[in-house]
């Protein structure tokens, strides 16, 4: 008899590499103060994405910078500039495009290091803050506007800017949209929701609308909901549920196998990027302790759109 109920594995991650003592800064930023509740961060680290060169890319959102780890795990500063950097990914041409909280989408270019502002309105409405992003393989750009929003004020949004420039907004009544992702046919369209602590599914029509979006995750306990989340070449579902770990579900959304720290300062897995030469290997950001954790998982990562 079919059983789709099988045992959860338990997968434990190690450390990759982690921010060096020079690069922290403990104290208050206007960041910190309404995200972390006026406590002293050292930093809090986002965003993880690799370059064509095997090289990790990740951000800090508290403290306005962008960091590099070659693959032997050594960090160097790539930029700081005044704004509040959260999600981070590569265009298939090499350009890092990132979502910034206070700036909207920005471009730069990996060699010189410049910044160009390419999104900072939505029909000439300013962004509530946006946190995360994902390329489609037409070169549609999906990213999350989540600001303050949540259970009291659903007011989050999700939009795509086509390769056209033309700009969509797929959803406006989130609460608190935070990770985002396509499945492997780019078919549906995945939105981690943190404060109502769920994943929602948008199926995408053959028009560019959405229709029937649906919750396809509900998750429980945690000190927070679901952060970050990816696809796997199988349609699964890696999710970064902060307090827990990394859950990976399959193409049924049914929970087969948990990645986790043992270490007791590993408590914000917050975003996941799959690397390795066969994606098999999950990097994770801990935004809190300033270490980039690292598992080995069975199932590869989705082909990833910046590098092809």
């Amino acid at each position: 008899m079919f059983n789709p109920f099988q045992p959860l594995q338990l997968i434990e991650t190690e450390v990759f590499t982690t921010l060096p003592a020079k690069y922290r800064k403990k104290g208050r930023t206007d960041w910190a103060d309404p995200n972390r509740q006026g406590a002293e961060v050292e930093c809090f680290l986002e965003g993880p994405s690799f370059d064509r060169e095997g090289n990790l890319w990740f951000v800090d959102t508290a403290f306005g910078r962008i960091f590099r780890a070659d693959p032997k795990g050594n960090v160097e500063l790539a930029l700081q500039y005044p704004g509040w950097p959260n999600g981070l990914k590569f265009h298939k041409d090499g350009r890092i495009f990132v979502a910034d909280y206070k700036m909207g989408i920005l471009v730069i270019d990996p060699k010189t290091m410049k910044i160009e502002e390419v999104l900072r309105t939505a029909f000439s409405e300013g962004f509530k803050g946006c946190n995360d992003l994902h390329f489609a393989s037409n070169g549609d750009l999906y990213f999350t506007d989540q600001g303050q929003t949540g259970i009291a004020d659903p007011t989050g949004r999700v939009f795509r800017w086509r390769a056209s420039g033309a700009l969509d907004r797929l959803c406006s009544n989130v609460p608190s949209p935070n990770g985002i992702t396509l499945s492997t046919v780019e078919k549906h369209c995945y939105v981690g929701v943190t404060r109502s602590n769920s994943v929602w599914r948008l199926p995408l029509m053959h028009d560019g609308s959405i229709s029937k979006t649906g919750v396809c995750i509900q998750l429980s306990g945690g000190v927070g909901g679901p952060d970050g989340i990816e696809m796997d070449s199988e349609n699964g579902l890696l999710v970064c549920q902060l307090g827990i770990g990394v859950w990976r579900f399959d193409s049924n959304m049914l929970p087969t196998h948990l990645i986790h720290s043992t270490d007791h300062k590993h408590h914000h897995l917050a975003n996941i990027a799959f690397g390795g030469p066969d994606l098999k290997t999950v990097y994770i950001t801990e935004s809190l302790s300033g270490d980039i954790l690292m598992a080995k998982i069975p199932v590869a990562g989705k082909k990833i759109f910046g590098l092809t």
